[in-house]
């Protein structure tokens, strides 16, 4: 994420504050630090974690930013979309809802499906606006897709990535920040 939004924007010539989500802030930090290190001057590529409702509110309706590009739910964008407005006008970019839709058709290899659709819901813990939330299964193969997938969730490993048992990312294992990105099958 951080680099569709900061890529561009350094392209452009434009600063960047990325406000990372609170529960992810570490990746956020550690390549601002990485930025410094390859000689983008300070200023120009700037973190700063916080709580969305005070920190992103506050970059939301602040005068001297110009533009915001958010990733997220649909009930944060239009707040942001309200603050942004509320302010300067701001230019404002989403990408809302993360309902990526994953079809499974009878033509498909089950288990190649139920693996590929864990990997699309359970990469990056769960946090991917691209993430293959809604699932669309062909009813002749439903019953045995849903076990495959049920399968597959049953060996997601739940926790912090410092814990050893969850740190192998893989399709069949990958370590999910909470609990409400699992599917519930």
């Amino acid at each position: 994420m951080w680099a569709w939004k900061v890529g561009p924007a350094l392209a452009a010539g434009c600063c960047v504050i990325m406000k990372p989500s609170e529960l992810t802030p570490l990746t956020a930090l550690m390549l601002c630090d990485l930025a410094k290190e390859a000689g983008i001057p300070a200023g120009v590529v700037n973190t700063l974690p916080g709580l969305g409702a005070t920190t992103g509110d506050a970059i939301s309706r602040h005068m001297d930013i110009d533009k915001i590009a958010f990733t997220g739910s649909v009930a944060t964008g239009r707040r942001i979309s309200i603050a942004a407005a509320e302010s300067n006008l701001k230019k404002v970019t989403l990408e809302l809802g993360g309902k990526s839709p994953m079809l499974v058709f009878d033509s498909a290899d089950v288990e190649e499906a139920a693996t590929w659709t864990a990997l699309g819901i359970w990469f990056n813990s769960g946090q991917d606006c691209c993430a293959s939330s809604r699932v669309l299964v062909q009813e002749t193969i439903y019953d045995r897709f849903l076990e495959a997938l049920k399968q597959k969730a049953e060996t997601c490993a739940i926790g912090q990535v410092s814990d050893s048992r969850n740190s192998k990312h893989s399709a069949d294992r990958t370590s999910l920040t909470k609990k409400r990105h699992l599917l519930v099958l």
